[in-house]
């Protein structure tokens, strides 16, 4: 494989899971070196893309994290029809699999493991953990983590049981799934980085139908000087906005008897970096 490139699942599945000699670690102990060979990518894991690797480049000299891995009998138990995707490969990894793949990409010929089978108790276990591990990585665009959370869902059944799986609430998983509302062509501009997350979330409350049209109108409002700024039609424009004051918010956290620490959450949901970085600065200013 070529040095930094994007490497999918399936192609790393081709590299490794062929059988060696080597002893079992025990499950949930200190970590053990394994050679590649003995080692498979998890087929449920919720993306597609590994994404660029070259930020794993010195994998080849020092492994920081060991990689999480299950044994093949625990996995098979909850998946039995990926036997042939696991190949003879003794474990599964749940999370790691970027680890795993800059390894073998980069030529390191093993890899540092902690078995904990107890991961692959059930499926929605299993699955939450390959979750929890993606979401908030730079790598890991929004559309790609909406979509692992409505495959929690649809496995734990309820919007709660996911919730509980994740440590997130309910409000941060309404937000991850309403993008999925969008229209194609917006999710894949948001994925591009073309769409702002926050013009994303007000298309997704508009007929899909009129979103691409909308977005249209609202970039082209952007662009329009104020004197001279059509008018959109009325099916396209996006929802009206109210003016928000400080006494607003301030009157919404108290009805919602919100803690600091979810203010904390809804805040980096609902911020970028920029505007992070002035929330920062104004709390110092004021302290």
């Amino acid at each position: 494989m070529a040095r930094g490139t994007r490497t999918n699942l399936a192609t790393l599945a081709g590299v490794v899971g062929e059988n060696s000699p080597v002893d079992r670690p025990v499950a949930g102990g200190t970590p053990t070196n394994v050679p590649l060979s003995e080692l498979a990518p998890n087929p449920r894991n919720p993306r597609d893309d590994l994404g660029d690797l070259s930020d794993l480049v010195s994998i080849t000299g020092t492994q920081l994290q060991p990689a999480l891995v299950v044994t093949r009998d625990a996995y098979l138990r909850l998946y039995p029809e990926d036997d042939t995707k696991i190949g003879l490969a003794r474990w599964v990894v749940i999370n790691g699999c970027r680890r795993l793949a800059a390894a073998a990409n980069f030529g390191r010929p093993n890899l540092d493991i902690i078995v904990k089978d107890e991961v692959a108790k059930d499926r929605e276990t299993l699955l939450a953990a390959a979750v929890i591990e993606n979401v908030g990585r730079r790598d890991f665009d929004v559309i790609e983590e909406a979509k692992a959370v409505e495959l929690l869902i649809n496995e734990c059944g309820t919007v709660d049981k996911a919730a509980l799986k994740l440590n997130k609430s309910k409000a941060w998983i309404s937000y991850r799934r309403s993008l999925l509302k969008l229209a194609p062509e917006l999710q894949t501009a948001l994925r591009k980085g073309e769409l702002a997350v926050r013009t994303a979330r007000s298309l997704a409350q508009v007929p899909p139908e009129a979103q691409v049209q909308a977005w249209a109108a609202e970039q082209q409002r952007e662009h329009t000087k104020p004197d001279s700024e059509p008018t959109p039609d009325s099916e396209t424009r996006l929802p009206a906005r109210t003016p928000v004051t400080a006494a607003k918010v301030t009157r919404t956290f108290r009805r919602l008897e919100a803690d600091p620490t979810t203010l904390a959450e809804a805040l980096v949901d609902y911020l970028d970096a920029d505007g992070l970085q002035t929330l920062i600065q104004a709390l110092t200013d004021r302290h």
